[in-house]
């Protein structure tokens, strides 16, 4: 029989095979291993959505609105009795926050909605969840002070990133990014991006002109005399972002509303509202800020802070970022005195800055936010950038149009 001519095979030596095992089961190890480490070790942001009742407490539909004194009470109770629970427990290195969303009255309960947010290995994830929900449970059968809650009412459900989010932006003056201080302006630094995601710059033609301060989906607020020369809406865009170049998320204006007892040329009644041709997607990075109760308070000495786009300096360099800057709120005598500005600030404006200078609003800041923090850290619209004597000078701090004096007359005109 034939037999096939087969070539010759030379074998690899000994310690060359032993080389390529040892190769492959390193190559094998080191991937169960990162396998192993992602799975039970690399910690992963997991979101939560919740609900318990308190009880005990009289029908009032202001527990419903979301800037109202009564609605902020009693969240700022029920979140501070969140955060020490889980800061207690053993799983306080994987807490990172945990908020009340909305309160709804019944007849004598008020539910609770929450949202909360944790880390933990993917490997520990069921226990996670299994812990906080037993810690909330023993929170609610503690008694705190005069409220009563309900641990039988308590319902925790697991929710993706996406639909947390959307939870957190469609709440007014919440912020998805938080510097450790607050830095702008005149004599500010520049901000982050989503650290002021109501921010709005008004332009005209195409260019920067004013700020302004998105309150919903379709209305912002900013100055009356950013419209002196033309009211026409089709002259003006608006758009968000730290950048006005190029511009984000950019919308055209089908309305300007000006303030009936707005005078060109004077500083009283510089208020406008301007309503967008279609909403504006709220993203982490743009959504609303809160507006105050009329009857809310502000007192002087409040850190607050203004940001904008305008000049560094007076008739100075414009900034390619959004700029912000801390300053605090001035009482009103001291803002009229002799040296400041000799009683030409009213009930409805309010000072804000510093009587020794440097840190202000300048020239293209005109309409933008003064906003404040409560202790929730939720931001609320205290002024709009007005007028003043150029910018940072000695006993000439910014005046800003007070909001709360205005309250009613933005919700005449939007329904907000």
């Amino acid at each position: 029989m034939y037999r096939p001519v087969t070539a010759s095979r030379t074998s690899l030596p000994l310690w060359m095979i032993a080389l390529v095992v040892l190769g492959v089961l390193a190559i094998l190890g080191i991937t169960i291993g990162l396998l192993v480490h992602f799975l039970a070790v690399e910690n992963t942001t997991y979101y939560y959505q919740g609900s318990f009742k308190v009880l005990n407490i009289p029908y009032n539909r202001n527990y419903e609105r979301e800037t109202s004194s009564e609605n902020n009470y009693l969240s700022k109770i029920l979140e501070t009795k969140m955060v020490d629970a889980f800061q207690s427990s053993n799983i306080y290195r994987q807490y990172i926050n945990a908020q009340v969303i909305t309160l709804v009255p019944y007849s004598n309960s008020v539910t609770a909605h929450i949202w909360l947010m944790f880390k933990s290995p993917r490997s520990m994830k069921e226990n996670t969840r299994g812990r906080i929900e037993s810690i909330l449970r023993q929170m609610l059968r503690n008694p705190s002070g005069s409220l009563t809650t309900d641990p039988n009412s308590l319902r925790v459900v697991e929710i993706n990133k996406v639909n947390a989010e959307k939870i957190i932006n469609n709440r007014c003056g919440r912020r998805a990014r938080m510097s450790a201080t607050y830095d702008r302006v005149k004599g500010g630094s520049s901000a982050q991006e989503g650290e002021w995601p109501w921010q709005a710059s008004v332009k005209k033609n195409g260019q920067h002109y004013c700020g302004a301060s998105l309150i919903s989906e379709r209305y912002l607020v900013t100055a009356a005399h950013c419209f002196q020369k033309s009211q026409n809406p089709r002259n003006y865009t608006v758009s968000f972002g730290t950048r006005v170049v190029p511009p984000y998320m950019q919308h055209a204006v089908q309305e300007i509303i000006i303030h009936e007892d707005y005078i060109q040329g004077e500083h009283h009644d510089d208020i406008a509202v301007i309503l967008l041709t279609e909403k504006v997607p709220f993203k982490n990075d743009v959504h609303r800020v809160c507006l105050p109760e009329a009857t809310q308070i502000f007192a002087p000495g409040e850190g607050v802070v203004v940001t904008g786009w305008g000049a560094l300096s007076y008739d100075g360099e414009y900034p390619v970022l959004l700029q912000k800057a801390p300053v605090k709120i001035i009482d009103t005598n001291t803002c009229n005195a002799r040296e400041a500005y000799n009683g030409l600030v009213q009930d409805t404006m309010l000072c804000a800055g510093y009587m020794e200078g440097n840190i202000d609003a300048c020239q293209g800041d005109s309409g933008g936010p003064l906003v404040y923090p409560n202790s929730r850290n939720i931001w609320y619209l205290v002024g709009i950038v007005s007028w003043g004597v150029e910018c940072g000078q000695i006993n000439k701090p910014g005046v800003y149009m007070r909001v709360t004096a205005y309250r009613n007359w933005i919700a005449s005109k939007t329904g907000i």
